[in-house]
């Protein structure tokens, strides 16, 4: 059979079966259990299946994930960074859209401290919207603010970019660190759209007067609530750029500082633990099940012939390389629209990165333009996991159209963010390329 038959077969199979509503993990075993036991000789096959479903997830440098998970979940549930955020409103005076404006700054520091998408899209959500609505903010605007929480997928620690880089070959360290000046640089594209917007069309952003407060008692306040949370994100960040401790190391320091300034804001109750712990399961679960598969699936392709051939295939074509950056991107951003981010990775994952070193493309480089794609996904619809958060969240008033609409100057925005990266990739190497190891 050819490479392309066996592509579309393995490739289409499992889109059916998405498209039927199966769900993604058993999708992925679906069509894993079928292409093992025909290809590698039945039971044989199914038993070095389940080793490799043992191996892709029994691995040390997948520990960060529900460290990193815990540690915005703890800070969620325990709302701790409810006051933060108020003070974070005291600075911003009578900036036009300035709960918008602190929606992104809110999810860009709470990304510095979570591993977490969902749970910053449902903090922002439940915490800033339902004040921005009351106070006459128009939801085309109001919605899209709360879903800055997708810079969570970009901004270190990232639970997805451990995901990315262990099933890429990518230095975790590395990766996790080129997204902390490109975060920034998106979340000013989303702050400078709010600022511009709302100037155009002051109708978006009432104005309100704000509380007064003397500069002492800022000062005062900001050392109390924000400055402990920079702290956490200088230490989480600051030992993997030094090469003092690895991803996982960073994981385990940065959660259990997370739980001691809870404890001193004498939040750290059993209810609290206990409704972290649930969620962070939940979210760990979820996407280790998928990531079960992955290693089994990147197999078949590379057994078959099918990634290899289309690699050949595309490279036959001597296409630019931009041109083919071009097509991967807009692959990735199609895909998003329709599955979830680790799926996409199993999928593309095993036909990208040979074509990526073949080109001779820094991986930590790309690897960052692919999880801004993966960030767009998550925002995108109709089948974006941040959407379906910000459904859950939204009053009766505002409907999924309403979700969508808000959303889409967001989306737009990432792709210019992704474009500048493209242009100017020392933004995003310049920090990899100064850490010790």
């Amino acid at each position: 059979m050819e490479w392309w038959m066996w592509f579309v077969l393995i490739i289409g199979s499992f889109l059916v079966l998405l498209a039927i509503g199966l769900p993604v993990f058993l999708s992925f075993m679906a069509v894993n259990v079928v292409c093992i036991y025909v290809i590698w000789g039945g039971g044989a096959g199914m038993s070095q299946f389940v080793h490799s479903i043992f191996s892709s997830i029994s691995t040390f440098v997948l520990l960060p994930i529900p460290l990193f998970i815990i540690m915005g979940e703890i800070l969620v549930f325990s709302g701790v960074f409810v006051k933060a955020i108020d003070v974070l409103d005291l600075w911003m005076a009578r900036i036009p859209g300035r709960l918008c404006v602190i929606a992104i700054g809110a999810a860009t520091i709470f990304s510095c401290i979570s591993g977490s998408s969902m749970a910053c899209t449902a903090m922002l959500g439940s915490l800033l919207l339902p004040d921005m609505l009351r106070r006459g903010y128009h939801k085309s605007i109001a919605v899209g603010s709360c879903m800055a929480g997708s810079l969570d997928m970009i901004i270190p620690p990232s639970a997805l970019a451990v995901v990315l880089g262990s099933l890429a070959d990518i230095s975790i360290g590395k990766l996790l660190i080129s997204g902390l000046l490109p975060g920034f640089v998106m979340a000013g594209l989303y702050a400078a759209y709010i600022l511009i917007r709302c100037k155009i069309q002051p109708s978006m952003a009432p104005p309100y007067t704000p509380k007064r407060v003397s500069w002492s008692e800022k000062i005062i306040l900001t050392i109390k609530y924000v400055v402990p949370f920079l702290v956490i994100i200088v230490i989480v960040l600051g030992v993997i750029i030094l090469g003092l401790a690895t991803p996982t190391e960073s994981a385990a320091i940065g959660t259990l500082s997370s739980f001691i300034l809870v404890a001193l804001y004498k939040k750290l109750t059993w209810k609290v633990i206990i409704e972290t712990v649930k969620g962070s399961l939940q979210i760990t679960v979820m996407m280790f099940m998928i990531l079960t598969g992955a290693q089994a699936f990147g197999q078949i392709l590379a057994y078959t012939g099918a990634s290899q051939g289309l690699l050949t295939f595309i490279l036959g074509f001597h296409f630019p390389p931009y041109l083919v950056l071009a097509v991967m991107m807009f692959i990735l951003l199609f895909l998003g629209t329709l599955m979830e981010q680790v799926a996409i990775m199993m999928i593309t994952i095993p036909i990208f990165m040979p074509l990526v070193r073949s080109l001779g493309w820094d991986p930590v480089w790309f690897g960052l333009l692919y999880l801004i794609n993966m960030s767009a996904g998550m925002k995108s619809p109709p089948f974006g996991l941040c959407l379906f958060v910000m459904q859950g969240i939204v009053p009766p008033g505002i409907s999924t159209m309403d979700i969508y609409k808000s959303v889409t100057p967001f989306i737009l925005l990432d792709m210019v963010a992704i474009t500048i990266f493209v242009f100017f990739p020392q933004i995003v190497t310049i920090l990899p390329n100064l850490m010790t190891r």
